[in-house]
């Protein structure tokens, strides 16, 4: 799929391929999955006090005597602390019991509750690479509440990534017809619910996301515009693409970090062997293939020791001997 390149004016510069990470199968269950496995290592784990309640001296008897018995008295059989007695009357109060004044909660959050969800590294690189596929299907950002201009998707060109001022880079913007977008996503709404009270009284949209190849002046200067974020392609996740487990966000990308996402595989598997030093993995027959050739070279008392032992490396050794 070939999506035109343009530069700060909007004038189209050239036309790209896209690499085959976005070419991935569309998958909002597995995306939701990774995003929510991302937000669960983020949070922070709390629990109430374990003695919570359960120090007052309130007790329950079950005696059938006069002195603190409560049989027979026309009262609950719940555990009570005694303020004050004068001979075999108490004035006391319900305690302890989770229906009580004071008394402990019966299932209170516990502070040895993780939140973590264990997610395969390759689920979690499949995630990554649904999700920029959706980055770039139109209905699919649009169907997310983003205003895109009519020849979206493109690429945005690499001399981008060296622009000094934030306004320059607003100004790009606006000429990418991307006004109404910023405008939508810098308007500060007052959050419904007991949410005000708490600390979050302000809300905000999450908007678009620029991908940069490299740390340079445009990630820099961003920070200044509100409701644009921007991230270097190396750094991505599912929850930067898909913010709330839905996918489809405006993400627009410099050709440099598209030219980085092809050439170091970046989100597939090729890429993880590069980086341990291993090979990459072998298509179906070359494995086979490779192992021929290897055992054609082998001497044949070294052979026969592969047949009876099974490991190539004793064979080896026993064949030297």
């Amino acid at each position: 799929m070939k999506i035109p390149v343009v530069n700060a004016m909007k004038n189209e510069v050239s036309k790209k391929e896209l690499p085959r990470q976005f070419a991935e199968e569309f998958r909002p269950d597995i995306i939701k999955r990774v995003v929510i496995a991302i937000q669960g290592k983020k949070r922070q784990r709390y629990g109430a006090f374990p003695m919570a309640g359960k120090q007052s001296s309130a007790v329950v008897s079950r005696r059938r005597r006069d002195y603190r018995g409560s049989y027979g008295l026309g009262i609950s059989r719940v555990p009570r602390k005694i303020m004050s007695s004068r001979g075999t009357r108490m004035n006391w109060v319900g305690a302890f019991a989770p229906g009580m004044v004071g008394g402990r909660r019966a299932h209170p959050p516990k502070a040895e509750k993780s939140f973590d969800l264990k997610v395969n590294k390759k689920e979690r690189r499949k995630a990554i690479r649904s999700a920029l596929a959706a980055t770039m299907d139109k209905n699919i950002v649009m169907q997310r509440g983003h205003l895109v201009p009519e020849n979206f998707p493109f690429i945005i060109e690499s001399q981008i990534e060296n622009m000094e001022k934030t306004n320059e880079i607003f100004r790009a913007l606006k000429a990418w017809g991307l006004e109404n977008e910023y405008a939508r996503n810098s308007e500060k709404k007052v959050r419904a619910g007991r949410g005000k009270s708490r600390g979050r009284r302000y809300k905000m949209n999450r908007g678009m996301l620029l991908v940069v190849s490299k740390d340079c002046g445009l990630y820099r200067r961003c920070s200044n515009l509100p409701g644009v974020e921007i991230e270097i392609v190396s750094n991505l996740n599912a929850e930067m693409l898909a913010p709330g487990t839905y996918p489809g966000r405006l993400t627009l990308f410099t050709e440099a970090a598209i030219d980085r996402l092809a050439n170091e595989n970046l989100f597939t598997d090729e890429f993880r062997a590069a980086a341990e030093g291993q090979s990459a993995p072998a298509k179906p027959g070359e494995k086979t293939e490779a192992r021929k050739a290897e055992k054609a070279d082998m001497p044949a008392k070294a052979k026969r020791l592969v047949a009876k032992t099974g490991t190539k490396k004793s064979a080896s050794r026993k064949a030297g001997e």
